[in-house]
């Protein structure tokens, strides 16, 4: 059964599923979650309900797995070994262009309402986004630990995440201007790295 399951999970090319996640993306931003259906999605990418959810089960792993697929951050975050924390942190945040920031920053404020009004949405993203980010970046910063860049007992170790993220929701809601790689760039040398008490040159 689980064979059987997983065979046809594996029909849609990557290229098709790259499409489906824009598609998704493109609608989400268009109407919200909320508003979103996937009779809207079928109808979008010229493909059938039975199909939809027989590869993703429903609305909220789609739209957490297209919101993690969208991440260039949250995608292969394993790849990134500059040999510094700072060089690390610095290529994960030139993965995305100053637009591509505008419009991720935008899509997960509109996300954040519905996340917290919608337990399956809130369980989807914790499995398909925020624990896998979370381990990545946990790896992220073990290696800098194994460098000696940063102390194993370091208390600031456990908010990396909250001072990344916070990042991009601060700029928005108090300079109200969207986050941009030097914003990030800044950021990271002046918070995050002597918060971990990592090199920051």
């Amino acid at each position: 059964m689980t064979e059987v399951a997983t065979a046809r999970r594996s029909r849609i090319t990557p290229e098709r599923e790259a499409e489906l996640y824009g598609a998704v993306l493109d609608l989400l931003r268009e109407v919200g979650y909320d508003a979103l259906t996937m009779d809207a999605v079928a109808a979008r990418t010229r493909s059938s309900k039975a199909t939809l959810y027989r590869q993703w089960g429903g609305k909220a792993e789609l739209v957490a797995k297209a919101v993690r697929h969208s991440k260039p951050g949250g995608i292969g975050l394993e790849e990134i070994d500059t040999g510094s924390l700072r060089g690390d942190l610095h290529a994960l945040t030139l993965r995305s262009d100053d637009c591509e920031m505008e419009q991720n920053s935008a899509l997960m404020r509109g996300l954040a309402m519905a996340v917290h009004g919608n337990p399956d949405l809130l369980q989807a993203f914790r499995e398909h986004l925020i624990e896998p980010e979370i381990a990545e970046f946990h790896r992220l910063l073990q290696r800098a630990v194994d460098r000696g860049e940063v102390a194993a007992d370091n208390p600031a170790s456990g908010f990396m995440m909250h001072m990344m993220l916070g990042a991009f929701v601060a700029r928005t809601l108090l300079d109200e201007q969207p986050p941009t790689q030097a914003f990030i760039l800044s950021y990271i040398d002046a918070v995050v790295l002597p918060a971990l008490g990592a090199p920051v040159d």
